[in-house]
């Protein structure tokens, strides 16, 4: 699907604050509220938008233990990987990368015995040759 400046600005906008009401986003990308909500039902519809989230301030104590997984994928099959941890709730984010890793991915489990549990899943599924992991202790930036 095809983004255009305009789309590309809304984005940018619900980065900085998902919450932004649609008169002040249409405003602010120069557009008419009803265009402005058509063009984000799009986005959401075609999967652009995945979805909307909120950010804890990095001082803020939460219940489960997140980490950053580092994958090998074998051969050819980076598609049915991809599907395969895009699946499981626990995956927050995923990226395709370049380098030694294939794929990296932001867990998160609700213990140190569920993320154990977690990554024994993942490194079950075809098609991974190997995973490298750290688990996040304390943020020093986090972006707003």
């Amino acid at each position: 699907m095809a983004i255009d400046d305009t789309d590309q600005k809304l984005i940018q906008l619900l980065r900085s604050d998902a919450r932004l009401p649609m008169a002040k986003l249409a405003a602010h990308a120069g557009i008419s509220r009803a265009t402005a909500t058509a063009r984000i039902e799009r986005l959401q519809r075609d999967g652009v938008i995945a979805g909307f989230t909120i950010v804890l301030q990095s001082n803020v104590e939460t219940a489960g233990v997140r980490a950053i997984t580092m994958i090998e994928i074998e051969g050819k099959q980076e598609e049915a990987v991809t599907r395969r941890l895009m699946g499981m709730p626990e995956v927050r984010q995923l990226h395709a990368t370049n380098g030694r890793w294939d794929v990296v991915a932001e867990i998160e489990a609700q213990s140190i015995s569920a993320l154990d549990d977690l990554l024994r899943s993942i490194r079950q599924i075809d098609g991974i040759a190997s995973t490298d992991t750290s688990i996040l202790l304390k943020a020093r930036k986090t972006v707003r």
